[in-house]
């Protein structure tokens, strides 16, 4: 039987679906050297953790690289496209969860919900209550979108339909925006936003996006979500604003260092909500990733290409390897 090596457990319906299509393994540990070991045997490699290039120059069987997710930066895709290996996701199945962790987290700023629910707890009733008469509506504010994909789209919804609130937004394409938006450009949208959402992909060309120049464009007492990846924030720069108390707050998903460090100062702002790389991750979303990337992985086994392959070029190579 065929060996499907997975990073992490995948949701029942998942294991279940490839129950008869081979043997499901599941790493033992996330660091390069175990995953490279144990991965050597697999024809299957369903990823929701970084992998090393090195994997790919180590494991002779490996047909596909399949991302339980959308972002593809956990994946070489290079190196495997030189292995002659397919890429493919899971696109948009998390969306909504994403997108409804942005408007959970977006209120929970504007209600000052941590500092609320720490006094409270820790110096009664009326401390907790002193908190509301600081705290705002998001009702009436403009919601700037960075990044129009599936999340994007999903944000735009949420924010347009539920909650009436004006929106930016920003992409490679303005073809991209569905109706409810208005196109504009990056350093117009973090000057007019009183909420700047990032949902954009991690490339060369966003790595750093918000820069120090572009934090310092934000209104006063604006906040910054940010559910993309790590580097396309400048940290020194977000914590410097933070500081000085010319941001509203943060709530932060993805760090440029994962897991993030227990002294990191991100954890000393009172009005910096961190989560751990989680909003896509509820038990919904959980089995539609999960689900998804099995039925690749049995495309793939039988002799189909991936319906969500990303790397075209890699097809040629592939078929002299597996006929």
């Amino acid at each position: 039987m065929a060996v499907i090596f997975s990073t992490h457990p995948l949701h029942p319906k998942a294991t279940a679906i490839l129950a008869d299509a081979g043997e499901l393994k599941i790493a033992s540990a996330l660091d390069d050297a175990t995953l490279t070991r144990e991965a050597a045997e697999a024809e299957i490699v369903i990823v929701r953790a970084p992998l090393p290039a090195a994997l790919f120059s180590n494991t002779p069987k490996l047909r596909a690289a399949i991302r339980h997710g959308a972002g593809l930066d956990m994946i070489p895709v290079e190196a495997a496209t030189r292995a002659g290996v397919l890429v493919a996701n899971v696109p948009g199945v998390n969306a909504r969860s994403v997108a409804e962790h942005v408007i959970f987290v977006t209120l929970s700023l504007l209600r000052r919900f941590r500092a609320m629910d720490r006094d409270l707890r820790t110096q009664g009733w009326l401390a907790g209550r002193e908190h509301a008469n600081l705290t705002n509506e998001l009702a009436g504010r403009t919601i700037g979108i960075v990044g129009m994909g599936s999340v994007g789209h999903a944000v735009l919804s949420i924010a347009r339909h539920g909650f009436c609130l004006d929106v930016l937004a920003t992409s490679r394409s303005e073809k991209s925006l569905p109706d409810g938006a208005r196109f504009v450009g990056l350093d117009e949208l973090v000057e007019q936003s009183d909420v700047v959402v990032l949902c954009c992909p991690l490339t060369p060309e966003t790595t750093g996006l918000m820069s120090r120049d572009r934090i310092a464009r934000m209104k006063p007492g604006a906040l910054l979500i940010n559910v993309a990846r790590g580097p396309v924030v400048d940290d020194a720069a977000l914590m410097e604003a933070l500081r000085e108390g010319r941001l509203g707050g943060a709530a932060l998903d993805v760090f440029a260092t994962q897991p993030l460090p227990p002294d990191h100062p991100y954890f000393s702002f009172p009005n910096v909500i961190v989560t751990p790389h989680m909003a896509g991750i509820t038990e919904e979303s959980m089995e539609r990733m999960g689900v998804g990337a099995a039925q690749e992985a049995l495309r793939v086994l039988s002799g189909e290409l991936p319906v969500n392959l990303r790397n075209p070029e890699a097809v040629e190579h592939y078929r002299r390897r597996f006929g």
